[in-house]
Formats: structure tokens, C-alpha cells, sequence
């Protein structure tokens, strides 16, 4: 069995990808749930997941994201959308989600009436930016689960959110993009990262104990 350890030694930001080879759509289907299953703040899950196929958008895409070759060398492109404000709709419909599976709950009603009192008179930008960091979550969930299956990818933050946002009309749906993952797999031979070594902070540089 691979541990963890080697699962995240073995992942890296593939930055050449084998145009044909494809991803099977089980595959696909597995980083999707575990994007789903994935931890958010609250329970919100305030964001949605494009699945981008298209060849045509995908090329759109690449011209705003950078030109990097993963975007159509990948057999698919998730593009992560974190809503553009929370809204009492919103966080409504999250409460009657809840309640439709554990029942309702004086207590569970309670709660996220006190979430409205502390996210609606926000700025947008603030709270736009906290459903950013959840997205951000499911996108780890969606690499580690990737990895497990062998399955390349490469986090993208280097394109114009405004342009692929316009491509794929998210303004309309109250979304914005915030990263890009493609998936497929690694061209061996053709990727100069693939050969060096992945270089990460020592324990002593990044953590800070406090007892």
C-alpha cells in the first residue's frame, strides 16, 4: 500500500502533459467526489466545479491562462468557482439541505441565522474571498485523491479570472474563478521539472512549536 508520504513525494506540478493520453472518466468521477466530500466552512460548499472537455474552450482558455500547454495538453480542465457573495438565499438553501437529511433542528436554525447576522453586512470582496479559501480546500482534496490514482495535475492561479469567467459565463451564475486544475498525465522525457528534486521548507524553517 503507498503511504501518504510517497503519494505527495510523487505528485508534482506536471508541467507537460501527454496529449494522448486521457484521463478515464471513472478517474475523473473519484477526484470529483473527493472534491465534494472535501471539508468547508460551515458546510457552504460555496463554489461549483466546471469539468471543461471542450477542446474549443479549452483553447480559449489557454489564450488567457498564460499559454500554459496543460490547459489542452490535459484530457480535462477543472475550474474551480467560488461564489461572488454569500446571500441570504444562499446560505438558506444550505440550512434546508441539512435539514432535508438530519431533520430540522432548533439548534442547527439557529446557527446558521447567526451565520446571515455575520456574513451579510460584509463587503463582498471579504466574503467572496472567504468562499475562495474553500474552493482552495477541495482543490488539496482534488490532488491528493488525483495522485492516489495516478492521475497528473498542476494548480493554476496564472490566468485572467475575468476572461475565463466571461468564457464560460459565470458572472450570470453569481461565480468567479479562482484556479484552474488540469488532469492527465505526465510526459516523461518532455517535462523539465519531472527530473528535479522537489524542494519544500525543513520542518525546523516552517513549523514553530508553542508549548
Amino acid at each position: 500500500m503507498t503511504s501518504l508520504k510517497d503519494l505527495m513525494t510523487w505528485r508534482y506540478a506536471t508541467k507537460k502533459m501527454d496529449p494522448a493520453k486521457a484521463v478515464p472518466e471513472e478517474k475523473v468521477e473519484a477526484i470529483l467526489e473527493a472534491i465534494r466530500m472535501a471539508p468547508t466552512s460551515s458546510g457552504t460548499q460555496p463554489f461549483e466545479v466546471f469539468v471543461v472537455t471542450n477542446d474549443e474552450m479549452r483553447e480559449k482558455i489557454r489564450k488567457v491562462g498564460w499559454d500554459q500547454s496543460q490547459i489542452t495538453e490535459g484530457s480535462h480542465l477543472l475550474v474551480f468557482a467560488a461564489w461572488d457573495n454569500y446571500s441570504a438565499d444562499r446560505i438558506d438553501a444550505v440550512r434546508a439541505h441539512m435539514e432535508e437529511l438530519r431533520g430540522e433542528n432548533e439548534m442547527l436554525s439557529q446557527y446558521f441565522e447567526n451565520l446571515k447576522n455575520v456574513y451579510l453586512p460584509r463587503d463582498e470582496t471579504v466574503n467572496h474571498d472567504h468562499a475562495a479559501r474553500q474552493a482552495y480546500i477541495a482543490l488539496g482534496f482534488a490532488m491528493l485523491a488525483a495522485a492516489e490514482l495516478g492521475v497528473d495535475t498542476c494548480p493554476m492561479e496564472g490566468f485572467d479570472p475575468e476572461a475565463v469567467d466571461e468564457i464560460l459565463g459565470l458572472e450570470k451564475l453569481g461565480l468567479k474563478s479562482v484556479t484552474l486544475l488540469p488532469l492527465g498525465y505526465r510526459q516523461e522525457g518532455a517535462d523539465w521539472l519531472l527530473p528535479m528534486a522537489k524542494v519544500r521548507k525543513s520542518r525546523e524553517t516552517l513549523v514553530n512549536e508553542i508549548n
